[in-house]
């Protein structure tokens, strides 16, 4: 079990609440919570569960979905069977490109939407073009800016 003071126990479930805010179980969060406040860089699944007090069902489900995501990532040490988990700090900008992605591919939906509809209720298919016209500039605007934050980063 990882030792964790109090302050730390609190961020980790103010994490996890923001996780679960944004769709994931409960478990989730409190997992990256504890991988981005630990001081050692990788965790085994028993001392995931036994500092979260959390079961093997919900920490292995909570881990199979952040790997699946490309969040965290586990390694393995010779002559040791067991799997330890990290948060995956290297791929952030990835992470930002795929969102964007996601973004975009919803925006398309939405201009669907509107062309399904027809013009049967003009309000609302202006509401959703708004809409859809900041979801694309979002699309086109984050990737400029992780390129030139990227860039600014190198100097």
């Amino acid at each position: 079990m990882t030792k964790l003071t109090s302050e730390q126990k609190q961020l980790i479930e103010k994490i996890g609440i923001y996780h679960e805010q944004q769709g994931f179980p409960p478990a989730t969060g409190r997992i990256i919570g504890l991988l981005y406040v630990s001081d050692r860089p990788h965790l085994s699944f028993e001392e995931i569960i036994d500092t979260l007090n959390i079961s093997k069902s919900a920490a292995s489900n909570a881990l199979n979905l952040l790997l699946q995501m490309r969040l965290i990532e586990y390694i393995t040490f010779p002559g040791d069977r067991k799997r330890y988990f990290g948060a995956l700090l290297e791929n952030w900008h990835e992470e930002v490109i795929s969102k964007m992605d996601y973004i975009l591919a919803f925006s398309k939906l939405l201009r669907k939407t509107n062309e399904l509809r027809g013009s049967a209720n003009p309000e609302m298919n202006e509401k959703v073009l708004e809409r859809i016209e900041f979801l694309e500039f979002l699309s086109r605007e984050v990737p400029a800016l992780l390129d030139k934050r990227l860039k600014e980063r190198k100097k």
